[in-house]
């Protein structure tokens, strides 16, 4: 009976930190408010832009920044976000990611790999879902809870601040290890895909390019690492699952 005393409080706070994920209804828990989640992205995007290279290539940048806009504007997810949208200058890299507040970057290498703005509408649809489904601030959440004993985030930020921004960049997707970019896991993943796939045809791109772009993706990606080893899904799995959204997806939102 003592433990009751302390279990029935204890649900009843996860119950009121649950949130319910737009379009997947899924439900989620996050243990801080999204402003401390936007401040903490902020600072992240601060200290990429001291090491990261943005391009200067003027078509890119006016080109990923019509794209976010135009889907944040048909999404309605313009928020309370402070919106921006960045290249950064790395052909090798094939890669992409978001963060809390509304900060998207693209690398040049898939740039130089999509054949049209519709293949990079998936891209930053993608990451627009990432931020609107509050993916980061899910999983700082849960590094909290497993590497800080559930220390509250304000005073991790007091005590701790160098593990806390460190735990925040790897929840963000952008810690570096072995030279790439640390994944979402996989629930993150096909959650940003599929409201990715909404975002970027209520924009009027076409949906039907976020297969092609996963299959060229398939192909560059011969010989690396299995599914079962990595919390990416597989491009395989992206593009049947694509194939099973796109009927429901285009009859709801194309135009």
């Amino acid at each position: 009976m003592k433990i009751l005393k302390y279990i029935v409080p204890l649900l009843a706070v996860i119950l009121y930190l649950c949130r319910t994920v737009p379009y997947t209804q899924r439900k989620q828990l996050i243990l801080f408010p999204i402003e401390t989640e936007r401040k903490l992205g902020n600072e992240a995007f601060t200290e990429i832009k001291k090491t990261e290279k943005f391009s200067s290539n003027p078509e890119y940048t006016k080109m990923v920044q019509r794209i976010g806009w135009k889907i944040v504007k048909a999404a309605g997810v313009r928020g309370k976000e402070k919106w921006e949208f960045k290249v950064i200058d790395k052909d090798d890299v094939i890669n992409a990611f978001a963060l809390p507040g509304g900060k998207v970057c693209v690398y040049t290498g898939l740039l130089k790999m999509c054949e049209s703005e519709d293949e990079v509408a998936v891209v930053v649809g993608h990451e627009i879902g990432h931020v609107v489904a509050r993916h980061g601030g899910e999983r700082m959440s849960e590094l909290l809870l497993a590497q800080l004993g559930g220390m509250a985030l304000e005073v991790a930020l007091k005590e701790k601040r160098g593990k806390t921004m460190e735990l925040a960049q790897i929840a963000y997707g952008v810690g570096v290890q072995l030279g790439v970019l640390l994944p979402f896991s996989r629930k993150h993943e096909e959650e940003a895909d599929y409201m990715g796939l909404i975002f970027m045809t209520k924009a009027g791109y076409n949906p039907e390019r976020a297969l092609t772009f996963w299959q060229k993706m398939e192909k560059k990606s011969k010989g690396k690492i299995p599914e079962f080893l990595s919390t990416h899904p597989s491009h395989g799995t992206r593009i049947k699952n694509i194939k099973k959204w796109l009927p429901e997806i285009k009859r709801k939102y194309g135009k």
